[in-house]
């Protein structure tokens, strides 16, 4: 499969890491927090600055089913579960980087300060119809970033979902326009797409670059930050 060839120089890099890699089948997976932690440490002595995102992933549609199993619920109150599940899994990733983190996680992105002092920011859910990918990409947008890295449990984005369709090829690129014919342009809560349409038409609009990658390839992510060729997909 192509790599990407690249040429990154440390500078601030939003990361929208999927809920579903933090909190899978129920269960944190410490390992997972364990080898983020030490990618994020190490490429931070080179120079690099993080604006972590985390998305509710399992704990956000648990809540939701379980409502939805018990009551009649709208859509507002959906968000607002996800939300308040993106809200723990930010508060988790902000005591893992206690020691070089912004001792505040921030819930809304129009708030996170342009020259922070430290190396790691931590943002979660803001506001109802909008994702953590949204709240990554208007983020990224009062930076002056020009890349937000998607990071979930995929290689790269395919065709079709490739656990159901046996014919799914993986795409290496492709733009905005294709890309949000894919995914559509109305969000749901507990939505599961590789990037969320309100997300995309603001990267779109703000020609803010997303890369899709496996959040749990630390060594491909190294590869990534250390300037080097990577597996993933872009989206342009």
């Amino acid at each position: 499969m192509k790599q990407h060839t690249n040429d990154l120089k440390p500078s601030t890099l939003v990361l929208s890491i999927g809920g579903s890699i933090v909190v899978p089948h129920g269960e944190i997976d410490v390992d997972f927090l364990r080898g983020l932690k030490a990618l994020i440490a190490k490429q931070a002595k080179r120079g690099w600055r993080f604006v972590i995102v985390v998305g509710g992933g399992g704990t956000c549609r648990t809540y939701q089913r379980a409502a939805k199993d018990v009551t009649k619920v709208t859509a507002e109150d959906l968000d607002w579960l996800g939300i308040h599940a993106t809200r723990l899994n930010g508060h988790l990733m902000r005591t893992i980087f206690r020691d070089i983190a912004h001792p505040v996680m921030f819930k809304d992105p129009t708030k996170v300060p342009r020259h922070p002092k430290e190396s790691v920011i931590i943002a979660a859910g803001w506001k109802p119809g909008w994702s953590t990918d949204y709240v990554a990409t208007r983020i990224a947008k009062r930076l002056g970033a020009k890349l937000v890295v998607n990071l979930s449990n995929i290689d790269y984005l395919y065709t079709a979902d490739p656990r159901k369709d046996k014919t799914a090829t993986p795409i290496c690129e492709i733009n905005w326009k294709d890309f949000r014919k894919m995914v559509g342009s109305t969000w749901d809560p507990g939505m599961n797409v590789p990037f969320d349409p309100v997300a995309s038409r603001l990267a779109h609009q703000s020609a803010i670059n997303v890369i899709i990658g496996n959040g749990k390839d630390f060594k491909n992510l190294d590869r990534l930050l250390a300037g080097e060729s990577f597996r993933g997909t872009i989206i342009h």
